[in-house]
């Protein structure tokens, strides 16, 4: 569900874009991905976590309430505008254990607040599949974990967006000089992870043990303001970069005729929830 696996700096361009739309989305899909995420994770009071790609904070508001004064959240993305949204969120909630920092996760280094036995736990929610070569940076973020430690990762559960997708780019094509090629239409890596063996499979060929995969059903009604929020604050964003307004509007109004003409009357955004226990020392 985006528009292919792009450059770091177009990652970032495109949510940068959709920082504004982003959160009216979470009550519907981040936040209780994130939630389910940190109650997987086993976080308790004192722990010490990195959430990568952490959008404006879903898992990692619920994690820095899960681990307490005495713990600490680094939330890392690539985008300064939902950096910013995670910020002041974290602000309105007193919630003084938690860095919002822009950062490349293939590049993160802990700084020394971090124990030298590494993070007891590292969430990505929705991000992993946007990692350049996925599998080693996965791998690499993993070692920044102490041993016995949790890896946490949501991923879509196919065929999750794929309906509300297809509306999407069926609406938006007529509407380019050039269709989009089928690359740009999905992100490969998610399609690795979206079944719970495949996301189980994955985990453990990254050296883990004791995985977990939790299946989280998300039937959302297709409502006008919710299926447009979900285009402007996610990754399908990118589509419309450089659009007119104008075109950008008639767009919309294409896309709710189809969602009719279809009769899509659910979103769903089911999302499949993995953890499992790093061995081995950093």
């Amino acid at each position: 569900m985006s528009v292919g696996k792009t450059s770091a700096g177009d990652i970032a361009a495109t949510f940068d874009a959709a920082a504004a739309d982003f959160d009216r989305v979470t009550p519907q899909v981040w936040g209780p991905a994130g939630q389910s995420l940190v109650f997987a994770a086993g976080l308790r009071a004192g722990d010490v976590v990195l959430d990568v790609g952490c959008g404006t904070g879903s898992a990692a508001l619920a994690a820095a309430a899960a681990v307490g004064p005495t713990g600490q959240v680094h939330a890392i993305d690539l985008s300064d505008d939902l950096l910013e949204h995670g910020r002041v969120t974290a602000s309105d909630r007193a919630l003084l254990n938690i860095e919002f920092v822009r950062a490349d996760a293939t590049e993160w280094e802990p700084p020394s607040t971090v124990p030298a036995a590494g993070y007891d736990a590292v969430l990505a929610s929705y991000s992993v599949f946007f990692l350049p070569h996925m599998d080693a940076a996965f791998a690499r973020l993993a070692r920044l974990v102490r041993p016995g430690g949790t890896v946490g990762v949501t991923t879509w559960r196919a065929p999750a967006l794929h309906e509300f997708a297809a509306v999407f780019f069926d609406a938006l094509t007529p509407h380019l000089q050039a269709p989009l090629p089928e690359s740009a239409r999905t992100v490969a890596d998610a399609e690795r992870l979206d079944s719970a063996g495949k996301l189980r499979a994955w985990l453990a060929a990254a050296g883990t043990t004791g995985t977990v995969v939790r299946e989280l059903s998300n039937l959302i009604p297709a409502t006008e303001e919710f299926c447009w929020n979900l285009v402007l604050g996610s990754g399908l964003r990118g589509a419309l970069a450089g659009l007119p307004d104008a075109t950008i509007e008639r767009v919309r109004t294409d896309v709710m005729a189809l969602i009719t003409d279809r009769g899509l009357h659910t979103v769903d955004a089911s999302t499949l929830v993995g953890t499992a226990a790093v061995t081995g020392s950093r």
